[in-house]
This record gives structure tokens, sequence and C-alpha cells, in this order.
């Protein structure tokens, strides 16, 4: 069930801290450009407890070339409008000018690697809407949490030798000796599922999401910092982590953890001391 967005401004400071989960409902009611500088904005998003950094963010953030492009132009919007409910969302504020009540929301990327490519972003969304355009979510069913993947600091590292020995469209859950080879490494069911989802191209960077975009920048494959996370037959799958990739290059660089399955004679795994 849901509850009205127009909550006494006393409350203002709990639901910033709290994390209020919130879906949207109606994208006519998005801002296309909004005014987080103003008075009131800046207002309210204090009195939600927000720091000065994360009020420099969301005012960053909230303007439509930050957009990824699924939320772009309003056909475009209109056509993914049914997609746009689920997104991961939490409110931050709520403020009123003289134009009317206002919330603004914000989309974590890392929450948000389940959506379409057009709706996915590699940094924070921050969205403001007129009142009425989301709703807060009540008594949300106990789910497991999207996980950011596994852990790959104590995995041993690997070095990629020949990059086009990549299989870009390799469907894991398909392989049950794949499963079996990331069970006995000890991962849970959701990071196997991320690791599943994050296994294909089209979730990879922009720049290596097709084989036409990734084809001339296979040589900056050897770049990656890259660690083994599971090997069965003739097959190597690798974690290329976002932290150890901040400085690869742009195109390939990624924003969330991702994986790739090669032939066992296209990566060098270096043993563990």
């Amino acid at each position: 069930m849901f509850r009205s967005l127009l909550l006494s401004i006393v409350l203002l400071p709990f639901i910033g801290t709290a994390q209020t989960p919130v879906r949207i409902v109606d994208p006519t009611m998005l801002v296309l450009k909004p005014d987080l500088g103003n008075t009131a904005a800046q207002a309210g998003m204090q009195a939600a407890g927000l720091n000065s950094e994360v009020m420099a963010k969301a005012q960053h953030n909230s303007t439509e070339d930050h957009w990824p492009i699924g939320l772009r132009t309003d056909s475009a919007r209109m056509a993914n409008r049914a997609a746009l409910a689920n997104y991961t969302a939490y409110l931050m504020c709520e403020y009123a000018t003289d134009e009317g009540a206002f919330v603004l929301v914000s989309l974590p990327a890392i929450g948000n690697f389940h959506m379409p490519d057009d709706l996915r972003s590699m940094e924070d969304i921050h969205l403001v809407f007129h009142s009425g355009g989301v709703e807060v979510i009540d008594n949300i069913p106990a789910k497991a949490r999207a996980s950011k993947g596994p852990a790959w600091r104590d995995l041993p590292v690997a070095q990629i030798l020949k990059a086009d020995d990549v299989f870009a469209t390799y469907d894991l859950s398909d392989d049950p000796e794949a499963l079996v080879a990331l069970e006995k490494q000890g991962l849970s069911k959701a990071e196997i599922e991320a690791v599943i989802f994050r296994s294909h191209e089209r979730n990879w960077p922009d720049g290596i999401d097709s084989f036409q975009d990734r084809y001339p920048k296979l040589a900056l494959f050897k770049k990656y910092k890259a660690y083994r996370l599971a090997h069965w037959g003739d097959k190597e799958l690798l974690v290329i982590p976002v932290e150890a990739n901040r400085k690869a290059p742009l195109g390939i660089r990624p924003y969330l953890d991702i994986y790739m399955v090669f032939s066992a004679t296209a990566v060098k795994v270096k043993a563990k001391k």
C-alpha cells in the first residue's frame, strides 16, 4: 500500500536518514530543469540531513544531460513508463515553492544495474518530481538485496592474453558445470545471479557492449586488472573489479564489477603466493 508524500516538515530529517523507498508512478510529473539551488530546495535538503557534498551532487546530477537516454525525452519516458516503476529509488527530501510541492528522489547506480540499458546510468541519478509523481512504498516484503558481486581481493590475479577469445554472450545460467564451479567458490545465490547478469556483453561498459564497439578496443583488454573467479572445462571466468580499474581507458572502464568468460588458453593465471 502507498501513503501520500505530503508529510509534515518535521518528518523530513527522518526520511532522509531512513532511505525511504519510493516508486515512480507518473513520469509526466518529472521536472525537466529543476532549480535545486533555490532557497526552498536548499532548506529542504538541509532539513533532511543531507550534507553539502550530497547536496552538490544532487544538484549536479538532476539535469537532463546526466540522465540515461531512456529518460531524456517525453517520448522515451512514455515508452518506458512501465519500466520506470522498477527503478530502485529513494526519497531524499521534500520542499515547496510558489510553484507547488516537490520531491527530490535518488536513483543509485549500484541499485539499478537490473534496469534496461537505456535506463541505466554509470552514476547516481537525482530526479525532482511534482508532488504525486512518486509514492512512498509501505510494507515492502522482505527480500534479498541485490548483490554487488562476490569478493575478489583474495582471488588469483589473471592476465588477459587473447582478448578475442572472450565469450561475450555466454549464458552461465545454461551451463550446469559453470554453476557448480561458482557454488564451489562459496558464492551465494544473489552473488551468482549478479555474476550471470554482468557476464553478458549487454551489461558491460558502453564502449564494449557490442562486437562492433568492442573489436577496435580489444587490445585495451590487456590493460584490465583481472582476477580468476572460477575455472571449469576449457573456460576461465574473470572478474574485472571497478575499484581496481578506475584508471582504465574510457569506454572500457567498468562502473560495476563485471565478469568475462574466456577460453582457458586466452588467460594466464598467476599462482598465489
